[in-house]
């Protein structure tokens, strides 16, 4: 124990603990900052669609995927020349009603009784794919869509660019949607989200989850 207390003592070594400590500290200031930056700058390119379950049975989940197929149908329709994410809250915003509307008939059609409830606003969400696109968990503007009680499973997807409409059988994001995403990131910010195999990328990827995925669950608590 002397000679541990002893070598804690001296000045050359403390001086290493204290430069070492600084370093660290400094660096995760640095991943934290960019991971924020970054993160924000990706939110602020995409408008999500968030679909909640009135709960997890069988009948109710496919009620969910048959309210967000009339959901998409109708946005591809009326945000077919949007240019930005903007544009597209603009419109959905002016549409809010219609949607809901949309989805209560989708639900009456089926033989169920559920309200619904729509909100737009900015919301968490875990990390998601999307074919061959991948966005990191973090707070983004979305079209939020309660169906009943909405104790069921989400269903998560990008209104705009239109990753919603990912061909099911191949995983594969139409490429007129990677151009809309990529025009509006940086070359890096679109090398993260688009499954880049280079390792520096895919590194700086796992840094936006770590630090996102953290403020998720601290979001959800």
């Amino acid at each position: 124990m002397k000679n541990i207390l002893n070598f804690f003592k001296n000045s050359k070594v403390k001086m290493v603990i204290i430069l070492s400590f600084l370093l660290f500290l400094y660096t995760t200031i640095c991943a934290f900052s960019y991971a924020q930056n970054v993160s924000t700058d990706i939110a602020n390119s995409v408008f999500r669609l968030h679909v909640i379950a009135n709960s997890d049975s069988k009948e109710d989940q496919e009620l969910k995927y048959k309210v967000r197929d009339s959901l998409i149908n109708y946005m591809n329709s009326i945000c077919a020349n949007c240019e930005n994410k903007q544009d597209a809250i603009k419109l959905v915003t002016e549409h809010k009603d219609d949607f809901k509307q949309i989805a209560l008939d989708t639900i009456k059609d089926n033989g169920y009784p559920y309200d619904v409830n729509i909100s737009i606003g900015n919301f968490s969400f875990p990390t998601k794919d999307y074919g061959d696109i991948s966005l990191p968990a973090g707070f983004y503007d979305a079209l939020r869509v309660e169906i009943g009680e909405a104790k069921g499973q989400n269903w998560w997807c990008v209104m705009f660019p239109p990753l919603c409409f990912v061909d099911v059988s191949s995983g594969v994001v139409p490429e007129e949607s990677k151009e809309e995403l990529e025009d509006n990131l940086s070359e890096e910010e679109y090398a993260l989200v688009s499954n880049d195999s280079d390792v520096k990328i895919q590194f700086k990827f796992k840094l936006l989850e770590f630090f996102n995925q953290n403020n998720f669950i601290t979001a959800r608590k």
